[in-house]
């Protein structure tokens, strides 16, 4: 049983095309256990997590339901075709009296459980939105397409140009989970007129700002199947 004061929120319905083809992306396999039952099994592991609910393909909700039974208590609910749907479908399934939700992605599957208690505690604290961050370590470039090169287009660049450096100082690497005020997470999902990539997006449209804590490496974000490999390695290290 859990016990704490925090709802988390798993997207979980998406197909995961970059990493090729085979099961969903949730039910990929890192070193023999699906991504999300790594990923449940650490946020189970927070303190201050009381309710998860998983968003699923809906077929494979009963599936899901039994992978992770003796995982932890999870709610499991069908998704929607976008992720964004997805987390409204689950946000629904939140018992009302719990003011805190972190939405958080299946596919971080080794995600530390002292960030998820991190951003709780940021928005216990009273900040409405926080998202886990990294500096940028590359060189940023801003580019736009170059109309006069088209032999470029056989090596499969572009074809671009560089139109300046970005001054790397001021960006961040966003990673998940991103913590809400229920109330802020639940407009922002009323509100929405597109389609974007992180909830905390949803939350700048509305003008609430949003706070920035610091994450870790081992919260990557497991796309590729060279991602898979480095989670691996790294499940082994630590």
């Amino acid at each position: 049983m859990l016990f704490g004061d925090v709802a988390v929120l798993v997207p979980a319905a998406g197909a995961g095309v970059r990493l090729g083809p085979g099961a969903p992306k949730a039910l990929r396999l890192l070193a023999g256990e699906p991504l999300l039952v790594h990923a449940v099994r650490r946020v189970a592991a927070a303190p201050s997590v009381r309710v998860i609910v998983v968003a699923a393909p809906a077929a494979d909700v009963p599936a899901i339901r039994e992978l992770l039974a003796p995982v932890a208590p999870v709610t499991v609910v069908a998704g929607g075709a976008e992720r964004q749907e997805s987390v409204a479908l689950a946000l629904a399934a939140v018992p009302p009296e719990l003011e805190i939700v972190l939405v958080h992605d299946a596919a971080r599957a080794l995600t530390p459980p002292a960030l998820i208690e991190s951003v709780a505690a940021a928005v216990r604290a009273g900040h409405p939105a926080v998202i886990l961050v990294l500096p940028v370590v590359d060189t940023i470039k801003e580019v736009a397409p170059l109309v006069a090169a088209p032999a470029l287009s056989v090596i499969g660049v572009g074809p671009e140009r560089v139109l300046g450096t970005v001054d790397r100082s001021v960006l961040r690497v966003v990673q998940t989970p991103q913590g809400f005020r229920r109330e802020v997470l639940v407009a922002a999902h009323a509100a929405a007129a597109d389609v974007l990539t992180d909830d905390a997006g949803l939350a700048e449209k509305q003008g609430v700002p949003v706070v920035c804590v610091p994450g870790s490496e081992l919260a990557l974000k497991i796309t590729r199947p060279v991602d898979l490999l480095l989670a691996e390695a790294l499940l082994h290290a630590t």
